[in-house]
């Protein structure tokens, strides 16, 4: 069914539900995604304070069968938080539902409101004494709804999981304007389908998240962060796994570095340091943290001494203050900086079964040489599986210069992937950059399911239209 453009009749009868300053014109930051590859219709802007408030908008925008995108901190890579066509849309933003509603220490769990900044939600924990252990680049802006809506990783996912396991109960909206209180603080409920599971990951095309009750962990006593060099991916795998049979579920991060991205920081962010004097053509960064059962940098020695007898690390460096910890860490988290200032053709959110990732590496880096020069930034979260896997142009070359070769590039490495069992979508999402390659990837039964959900839920596809699944 065809939905409608806005018109005054309609924000009128809207604001008339509404705080007098829930409605205005959305200013420029709420219709650009941060790449610069979408830019959003204006539409109008909807500020609610309160489930109730998001309630009395859906169930105006179902009458009127005027589209809803949902709006977090903005942070998105897939292009889920804009639309660049059809009738203009009403843009929900949720920036004003921002409480720390209740936390409970002994229950190791915080219940705070969808759009609470991420980081945020880690300085409420941390001022009990515990941790949230979500943490991303943009987690200074990014918001916990959005968050939940894209299922987003990070760093930490290897020990706490993603954000959908970090996640214990709802709060949350339905198109028609229902709201389904399943803010639950229980480990257990075994009462039929998974409506939390559900919505986390639906980008918003299914229902609006407006709080969420999410679980905390003891923070670790001793911790620990080494910049380690390793002379291939598979050296790497291999000393994940020595480190894990010996410290068990203590390693809280296990990043691999290509020599690349590490050139790149040094090009383009002068001011990073670099903490080791020779840069190898591959590392790892790792992140140790234990209990009171052990100190950590001891630990973190005993196992790299081995490591190194069995050649697996050739050079390292492990931080002995936090200042050295900031430092190597710092060097990981510019990498996406200075890839946005050196300028990718094609950036690529892939994940692979860990045993594939050094097949994968080899074999996608020669069939990229048979198609150009090009010059490739393969880094990530290889304790999950999860490599950004990014194509740049040869020195002395811009990115414009191969748009022609964008979408052939993208369907060349994705088609590898999905060869090797992996997905074309780790941690961002699918949103609207996606959809295609959803169409393209996704087992066909689980497609329908998919759509079958969307249409019982929204029967009129006013949520999110063409994000996750392409409009009709």
């Amino acid at each position: 069914m065809a939905l409608n453009s806005i018109n005054d009749s309609f924000v009128t009868a809207l604001a008339a539900q509404l705080p007098s300053d829930s409605l205005r014109v959305p200013d420029p930051r709420y219709l650009e995604e941060p790449r610069g590859r979408f830019f959003a219709q204006g539409g109008i802007l909807a500020l609610p304070r309160s489930a109730e408030e998001v309630s009395i908008i859906l169930r105006a925008c179902t009458k009127a069968k005027i589209s809803v995108v949902p709006y977090g901190g903005g942070t998105g890579l897939v292009g889920g938080q804009v639309i660049a066509d059809g009738p203009e849309p009403l843009i929900l933003s949720l920036e004003r539902l921002n409480r720390v509603r209740a936390i409970h220490a002994l229950e190791n769990v915080i219940v705070v409101e969808a759009g609470t900044i991420l980081a945020d939600v880690q300085s409420a924990a941390e001022a009990v004494d515990r941790l949230f252990p979500l943490s991303l680049a943009a987690e200074g802006s990014a918001q916990i709804g959005g968050n939940l809506a894209t299922n987003a990783g990070g760093v930490n996912v290897l020990r706490y999981g993603n954000a959908r396991d970090l996640c214990l109960g709802l709060e949350a909206v339905l198109p028609n304007g229902d709201i389904w209180n399943g803010l639950t603080r229980l480990r257990k409920d075994n009462t039929g389908y998974d409506l939390r599971n559900l919505l986390i990951g639906s980008e918003g095309s299914l229902g609006i998240i407006t709080a969420a009750a999410l679980k905390l962990y003891p923070r670790p006593s001793s911790r620990v962060t080494a910049l380690l060099a390793v002379p291939t991916p598979s050296a790497a795998l291999e000393l994940l796994a020595l480190v894990r049979s010996q410290v068990g579920e203590a390693v809280s991060a296990f990043e691999l570095i290509h020599q690349q991205g590490v050139e790149f920081v040094a090009q383009t962010l002068p001011d990073v340091r670099i903490p080791l004097d020779q840069v190898p053509d591959w590392s790892v960064l790792i992140d140790l943290g234990l209990g009171a059962l052990g100190e950590a940098n001891s630990v973190l020695e005993d196992v790299l001494a081995d490591a190194a007898e069995k050649g697996l690390v050739t050079d390292g460096v492990i931080a002995q203050s936090e200042t050295q910890r900031n430092m190597i860490w710092s060097l990981r988290e510019h990498i996406p900086a200075a890839n946005k200032r050196i300028g990718a053709i094609a950036s690529h959110d892939i994940s692979l079964p860990l045993e594939e990732l050094p097949k994968f590496i080899d074999l996608a880096g020669q069939k990229l040489a048979r198609v150009g020069d090009f010059r490739i930034n393969c880094f990530g979260h290889l304790g999950d599986g999860n490599l950004h896997y990014n194509v740049f142009p040869s020195v002395g070359e811009s990115r414009d210069d191969y748009s022609s070769q964008r979408s052939d590039i993208s369907r060349l490495v994705h088609d590898l992937v999905h060869e090797f069992g992996g997905s074309f979508s780790a941690e961002h999402g699918v949103g609207r950059l996606k959809a295609k390659d959803l169409e393209r990837y996704a087992d066909p039964v689980r497609l329908q399911a998919m759509r079958a959900i969307k249409n019982t839920l929204d029967p009129y596809g006013i949520m999110n239209p063409g994000a996750v699944l392409r409009a009709d």
